[in-house]
């Protein structure tokens, strides 16, 4: 029973090792996002905008890019979420915008904002996996 505790206590201790390890080896990668406003609410779809009213969708386009300044589509990303405070994620897709006669290329993804929704501050981060 020792034997197995302590050999257990040294593969956790490697595996550690190793996500450090891997960890301190990944590339690093450059995010920039910005918020607009989606299709319906307070004024029109896909302005820049920092004030968003309640029932309103919410839009984040975002691009990524490596240390060499290479725009990462879905094929050299595996997934890009967008997660709230509160722990609620959004998965964004890579597409052409406008969706019918694209001139750009970018990660988006949308939220409603609930009618019960506090008011302040969103507090929100990108989670980009490579």
């Amino acid at each position: 029973m020792e034997i197995r505790r302590a050999g257990s206590r040294a593969l956790l201790l490697a595996l550690r090792v190793a996500s450090v390890a891997e960890a301190q080896s990944a590339k690093p990668l450059f995010i920039a996002v910005d918020m607009v406003r989606g299709p319906g609410g307070s004024g029109p779809g896909c302005v820049l905008s920092n004030r968003f009213m309640r029932k309103e969708e919410v839009a984040w386009r975002i691009r990524v890019q490596d240390a060499t300044g290479t725009e990462l589509d879905d094929k050299r990303l595996k997934c890009l979420v967008v997660e709230l405070s509160d722990g609620q994620q959004f998965q964004a897709h890579f597409g052409g915008h406008p969706p019918k006669a694209p001139a750009d290329h970018f990660w988006s993804t949308a939220w409603a904002i609930p009618a019960d929704h506090p008011t302040g501050s969103l507090n929100y981060k990108v989670i980009a996996t490579a």
